[in-house]
């Protein structure tokens, strides 16, 4: 069946079975491989995306659940504000090890900034606590995402 879907502000047609999970539409069919393949299961976060500006788990999301939401992927957050300020600050602190989680923790990390861009350490954890980094580059992700919610307040 054929699905129609917005990603990255683009529209696309998808000929998947309606329970094809959304990452393996946007890896496979659409050819962003910038979204990870983890767990399977939503429980790790290298997968996410934004639906609709929520982080979203695209592993178990459904591409007939998806509708006329707007999906957002690593290859496109920078162009918005939130997503340009954490990549920046990934980068100016050095956040990644390996780097195989890094597009789901840049994703919900980006989320976290667009909804609150003054997070307390206790908001970090919580938007955070759903991302798994086994190179265990937690200290480098909470100092990034208060470094670009500093630039937040140097802006307003």
């Amino acid at each position: 069946m054929a699905f129609k879907i917005k990603v990255n502000g683009a529209d696309h047609t998808a000929d998947v079975d309606g329970d094809t999970p959304l990452l393996w539409v946007l890896r496979d069919v659409l050819g962003m491989t910038g979204t990870k393949f983890g767990c399977g299961m939503a429980l790790c976060g290298a997968c996410t995306v934004h639906m609709d500006g929520a982080p979203t788990r695209s592993c178990i999301t459904s591409i007939d659940s998806v509708g006329s939401a707007e999906i957002t992927t690593i290859e496109a957050i920078g162009g918005t504000p939130a997503g340009q300020k954490i990549q920046k600050s990934w980068l100016d602190l050095e956040v990644a090890q390996c780097g195989y989680c890094q597009s789901g923790q840049i994703m919900s990390a980006s989320a976290l900034l667009a909804s609150n861009p003054r997070p307390s350490d206790a908001d970090i954890d919580d938007a955070m606590s759903g991302n798994i980094c086994r190179c265990g580059t937690y200290g480098r992700i909470r100092e990034a995402i208060k470094q670009a919610a500093q630039a937040n307040g140097k802006e307003g």
